[in-house]
């Protein structure tokens, strides 16, 4: 005879066995391997009829009669575990193929806005370069003599705004496409650009490298002078620092980036999502397989540690022009 209790027990058990055998019965047409929980509804099925039977018995039963259904559902378990672990080596497949996808969709991104910046900063420098040139040697050509004094401060300020709009165009069609990073590699890109920045602001800034003529492959090159660059900028943008430290340090097959500024710091979890580019910079980094940490606090200053694996070859397609 079966207890109040224990049948209340069995019952309950299977209410619970239903709803897996329903939510495995929904997970059949769902995933690649349905015979998973097909068996898993084979082996809930057989449970909740020994215990159906058990309770419509009222417990007079021998127990040996159970030893068949007991052994097809252990088996239906048994080869339902077994099948679950190709299963989760399936989803991590998955997972790998997700990331790899997300990798190239963006370098094909990096590589759009570098040919566009390259055509943009092309144009700009053929087109409006030439015009002010132009423009620059007729005020050249321009006799002050026989101005008044009221003429010939307005030419002289022509004269100004001119070079400046000059400047102002190699400046930016130097930052939208560095030509001397492609011509002479990273260091010697890094270091021009630390020298146009440095002419503009206040800003202590330390460059140390090992690195001489060494080339690497454009993506590297690209994307660790933009991180750089980006760093910079936020530096001198929001963090009021008074000195920024950069090493570019190559071991081996490893580009080891350092970056530091004595600024009034910053929450990472917080400026994430404010428009300073820290994701923007992670996620240069992720596109070629590399590794940085951003490690920042109030009044603390922020610091940047990057490490890039030259070598490798499977992050992207070479755009070098």
């Amino acid at each position: 005879m079966l207890g109040i209790g224990l049948k209340v027990v069995m019952v309950i058990i299977m209410v619970v066995q239903l709803l897996a055998i329903g939510y495995a019965t929904h997970l059949v047409s769902r995933t690649k391997y349905s015979v998973i929980w097909i068996l898993c509804i084979i082996g809930f099925t057989i449970s909740f009829g020994q215990h159906l039977y058990m309770i419509w018995s009222d417990g007079s039963v021998d127990i040996s009669h159970f030893l068949i259904s007991d052994v097809v559902t252990s088996l239906c378990i048994v080869v339902a575990v077994l099948f679950s672990n190709r299963l989760v080596k399936h989803s991590e497949m998955l997972t790998q193929q997700r990331s790899l996808m997300s990798k190239r969709i963006l370098s094909a991104v990096m590589h759009t806005e570098e040919r566009s910046r390259s055509q943009f900063a092309k144009e700009l420098h053929d087109g409006m370069g030439p015009l002010l040139s132009s423009a620059k040697m007729s005020l050249s050509a321009i006799s002050d003599k026989d101005l008044s004094a009221e003429q010939r401060e307005i030419l002289q300020n022509t004269r100004y705004v001119i070079n400046e709009a000059i400047r102002s165009v190699r400046e930016i069609s130097s930052n939208m496409s560095p030509q001397v990073l492609m011509d002479f590699g990273l260091a010697q890109g890094v270091q021009n650009f630390i020298s146009r920045i440095s002419a503009l602001h206040t800003v202590d800034i330390e460059f140390a490298t090992n690195l001489d003529k060494e080339r690497f492959d454009n993506d590297v090159e690209i994307v660790t002078y933009r991180v750089i660059c980006e760093l910079m900028n936020n530096s001198l943008k929001h963090s009021k620092c008074t000195n920024i430290t950069v090493s570019l340090i190559l071991e081996g097959s490893k580009l080891l980036l350092n970056y530091a500024d004595n600024g009034r710091g910053f929450n990472p979890d917080k400026v994430s999502s404010n428009g300073m580019g820290l994701s923007n910079i992670t996620s240069r980094i992720d596109s070629l397989n590399g590794h940085i940490s951003i490690s920042s606090g109030e009044n603390e200053g922020m610091s940047a540690v990057a490490s890039i694996d030259t070598k490798r070859r499977d992050y992207s397609t070479k755009y070098r022009n």
